[in-house]
């Protein structure tokens, strides 16, 4: 099975006028994406940077608890992308299930949830930077993720899709999330050692 042997949701025959309205609904969605991650770049461009952080008991710095959680996430998104195979049934071993829709959607909630806080303090800190080639990238992946994190959610509402969107935006918002991970946690453990 291919990506292009996914089936249409729901499987109905597709006319002209369907797969036009189709078509705009996946140009606004993407749009709606689009406008999310600049919006976060420019909010980030503007804001003035507190250079404040917030720590958590338990992490020796901020540092360290943005990796860990960043790291977390990444865990979780590899969940996800595995998950996800396997409800297609593109994993020979593993069979769809209930349980592995449960998985899919809970695990994807937490990612998020850890998400969020590492976010919010990278806006709040530090603001869009651009001090160096990894800075930049960062950043960038910052804004993507979160511009296709909300594609692919109103794609999720949206029926009768072909069936490669949802699974191609899970993929570009995996992508995301490492390369987010590799300029950020990995850089700071290749620096600063695995520390807690």
């Amino acid at each position: 099975m291919t990506i292009s042997d996914f089936p249409t949701q729901p499987n109905q025959p597709v006319n002209e006028t369907d797969t036009r309205a189709t078509v705009s609904a996946i140009i606004l969605i993407v749009l709606a994406g689009a406008a999310t991650a600049v919006a976060i770049g420019v909010y980030g461009a503007v804001h003035t940077p507190s250079g404040k952080s917030v720590n958590l008991a338990g992490f020796s710095s901020p540092g360290a608890v943005k990796s860990w959680l960043a790291t977390a996430v990444v865990v979780l998104a590899i969940g996800q992308h595995l998950s996800a195979l396997g409800m297609y049934g593109l994993l020979p071993k593993i069979r769809p299930t209930r349980w592995l829709a449960r998985w899919h959607v809970w695990s994807g909630r937490l990612a998020v949830l850890l998400s969020v806080p590492v976010a919010v303090h990278c806006l709040y800190a530090f603001g869009f930077a651009a001090t160096d080639t990894r800075v930049l990238l960062h950043s960038l992946f910052g804004c993507l993720v979160y511009g296709i994190f909300v594609t692919k959610m109103l794609l999720l509402t949206r029926k009768g899709l072909p069936g490669w969107v949802v699974p191609l935006a899970g993929g570009l918002l995996f992508t995301g999330l490492v390369g987010l991970w590799f300029s950020s946690a990995v850089w700071y453990f290749r620096v600063k050692g695995f520390t807690v």
